[in-house]
């Protein structure tokens, strides 16, 4: 009995046998995601050596501080910066009214077209980083015209308080001493100005036109609005925008409406706006691919998490970033994620169903798509 059953159980090891297959299976199975991301707060001088080195894959929210000449397989990723913002001080004895204030913005601006290198020109909200820029294209280049179209000053010029990199854009007006100012020149930045009103609810991010450039046009430029027709105009505008309009024709004219009411005070007029350029390593094999990034908050975007390829994935699935600033916010979903490090870390555990449209207002699928 024991031989017969012996040779029964070899009969079946030997069925089972037949069937198996042999190979050199991967430890990791390739997939289109990194199966863990390491997120670091590094410094930028560390920070370019750890990019050349392969030791991080991307720096996000900051430049790193080459030494020398950036390898070819550094890239830079480019997105909309700041913005640049001239201000009326107030209490400036040349600003008590309307005609005062056109002066001596009308004054900095005229300056500043001729001289400025530490930023882009562009005297309109609207920046060509902007997914809605063409509905704007012809207001930005009216505000431009009508700059270089200003006569020369006869006043005595404005006295100016700005950042030593923004001052030299205005390099033939006199500088401010103490208080005693008449215009400031202020870099605010674009990504930072949206997240600091936006919040995450239910697995959406609220409110729903936080990627609209007119919205942030509107955090930037209502609280200097002194007229209270003005605003009561803009409260209508942004009224109608809010609460749904029924066509596209009539929402891009509500915008292009709103942006010329907050464009017509000499309070605080834009000016330019900077370029943000961060790198990533897009060596082989220790770097990435397939880079998708946000033209206004960069590679700090879910976006950015959802399809970064390693290109050496099956031997190595970490993708390691670096970040400049270190973590200040409360770490949840309702109260926190709010600095750049916490919304770097939310995008790649959040997993929500949809995320911003990385090229303007919108949002697209995580992960599936609506096809018929």
């Amino acid at each position: 009995m024991r031989k017969v059953g012996f040779r029964l159980v070899m009969a079946v090891a030997l069925g089972i046998a037949s069937v198996a297959r042999g190979g050199h299976e991967f430890p990791i199975y390739p997939s289109y995601y990194p199966h863990l991301i390491s997120i670091a707060t590094i410094t930028p001088d560390r920070a370019a050596t750890e990019l050349v080195a392969g030791r991080i894959q991307a720096y996000v929210g900051a430049q790193p501080a080459f030494a020398g000449a950036i390898p070819e397989a550094i890239k830079p990723i480019e997105s909309l910066g700041g913005l640049v913002v001239v201000r009326v001080n107030p209490d400036s004895a040349r600003a008590k009214d309307l005609a005062g204030s056109c002066m001596l913005v009308d004054s900095v601006m005229r300056d500043i077209e001729g001289h400025a290198s530490a930023f882009t020109f562009h005297p309109y909200p609207i920046t060509p980083f902007d997914g809605d820029y063409l509905y704007h294209a012809d207001l930005a280049e009216a505000a431009r015209a009508r700059i270089g179209n200003l006569p020369d000053p006869v006043a005595s010029p404005p006295r100016i308080r700005a950042s030593e990199a923004l001052a030299h854009a205005v390099p033939d007006l006199p500088r401010a001493n103490g208080d005693a100012w008449d215009v400031a020149i202020d870099e605010v930045d674009a990504d930072a100005l949206v997240a600091s009103s936006t919040k995450v609810a239910e697995g959406t991010i609220e409110p729903p036109w936080r990627r609209s450039a007119w919205y942030r046009t509107l955090l930037l430029l209502e609280p200097a609005i002194d007229d209270a027709n003005r605003a009561t105009r803009v409260r209508a505008d942004v009224a109608r925008l809010t609460s749904g309009i029924a066509t596209e024709v009539e929402r891009i004219n509500a915008e292009r409406e709103l942006l010329s009411l907050l464009t017509q005070g000499c309070r605080a007029a834009v000016a330019g706006y900077t370029v943000k350029r961060e790198y990533v390593n897009a060596d082989y094999s220790a770097g990435i691919e397939n880079i998708g990034f946000d033209s206004i908050a960069g590679l700090d975007s879910p976006i950015f998490i959802r399809t970064a390829k390693l290109k050496d994935f099956p031997w190595n699935g970490i993708l390691s970033l670096g970040v400049a600033s270190e973590p200040t916010a409360a770490w949840n979903p309702i109260a926190g994620f709010t600095d750049p490090f916490g919304r770097l870390m939310w995008s790649a555990i959040g997993d929500a169903a949809i995320m911003p449209s990385p090229n303007g207002p919108g949002f697209v699928l995580n992960r599936t798509s609506d096809v018929q």
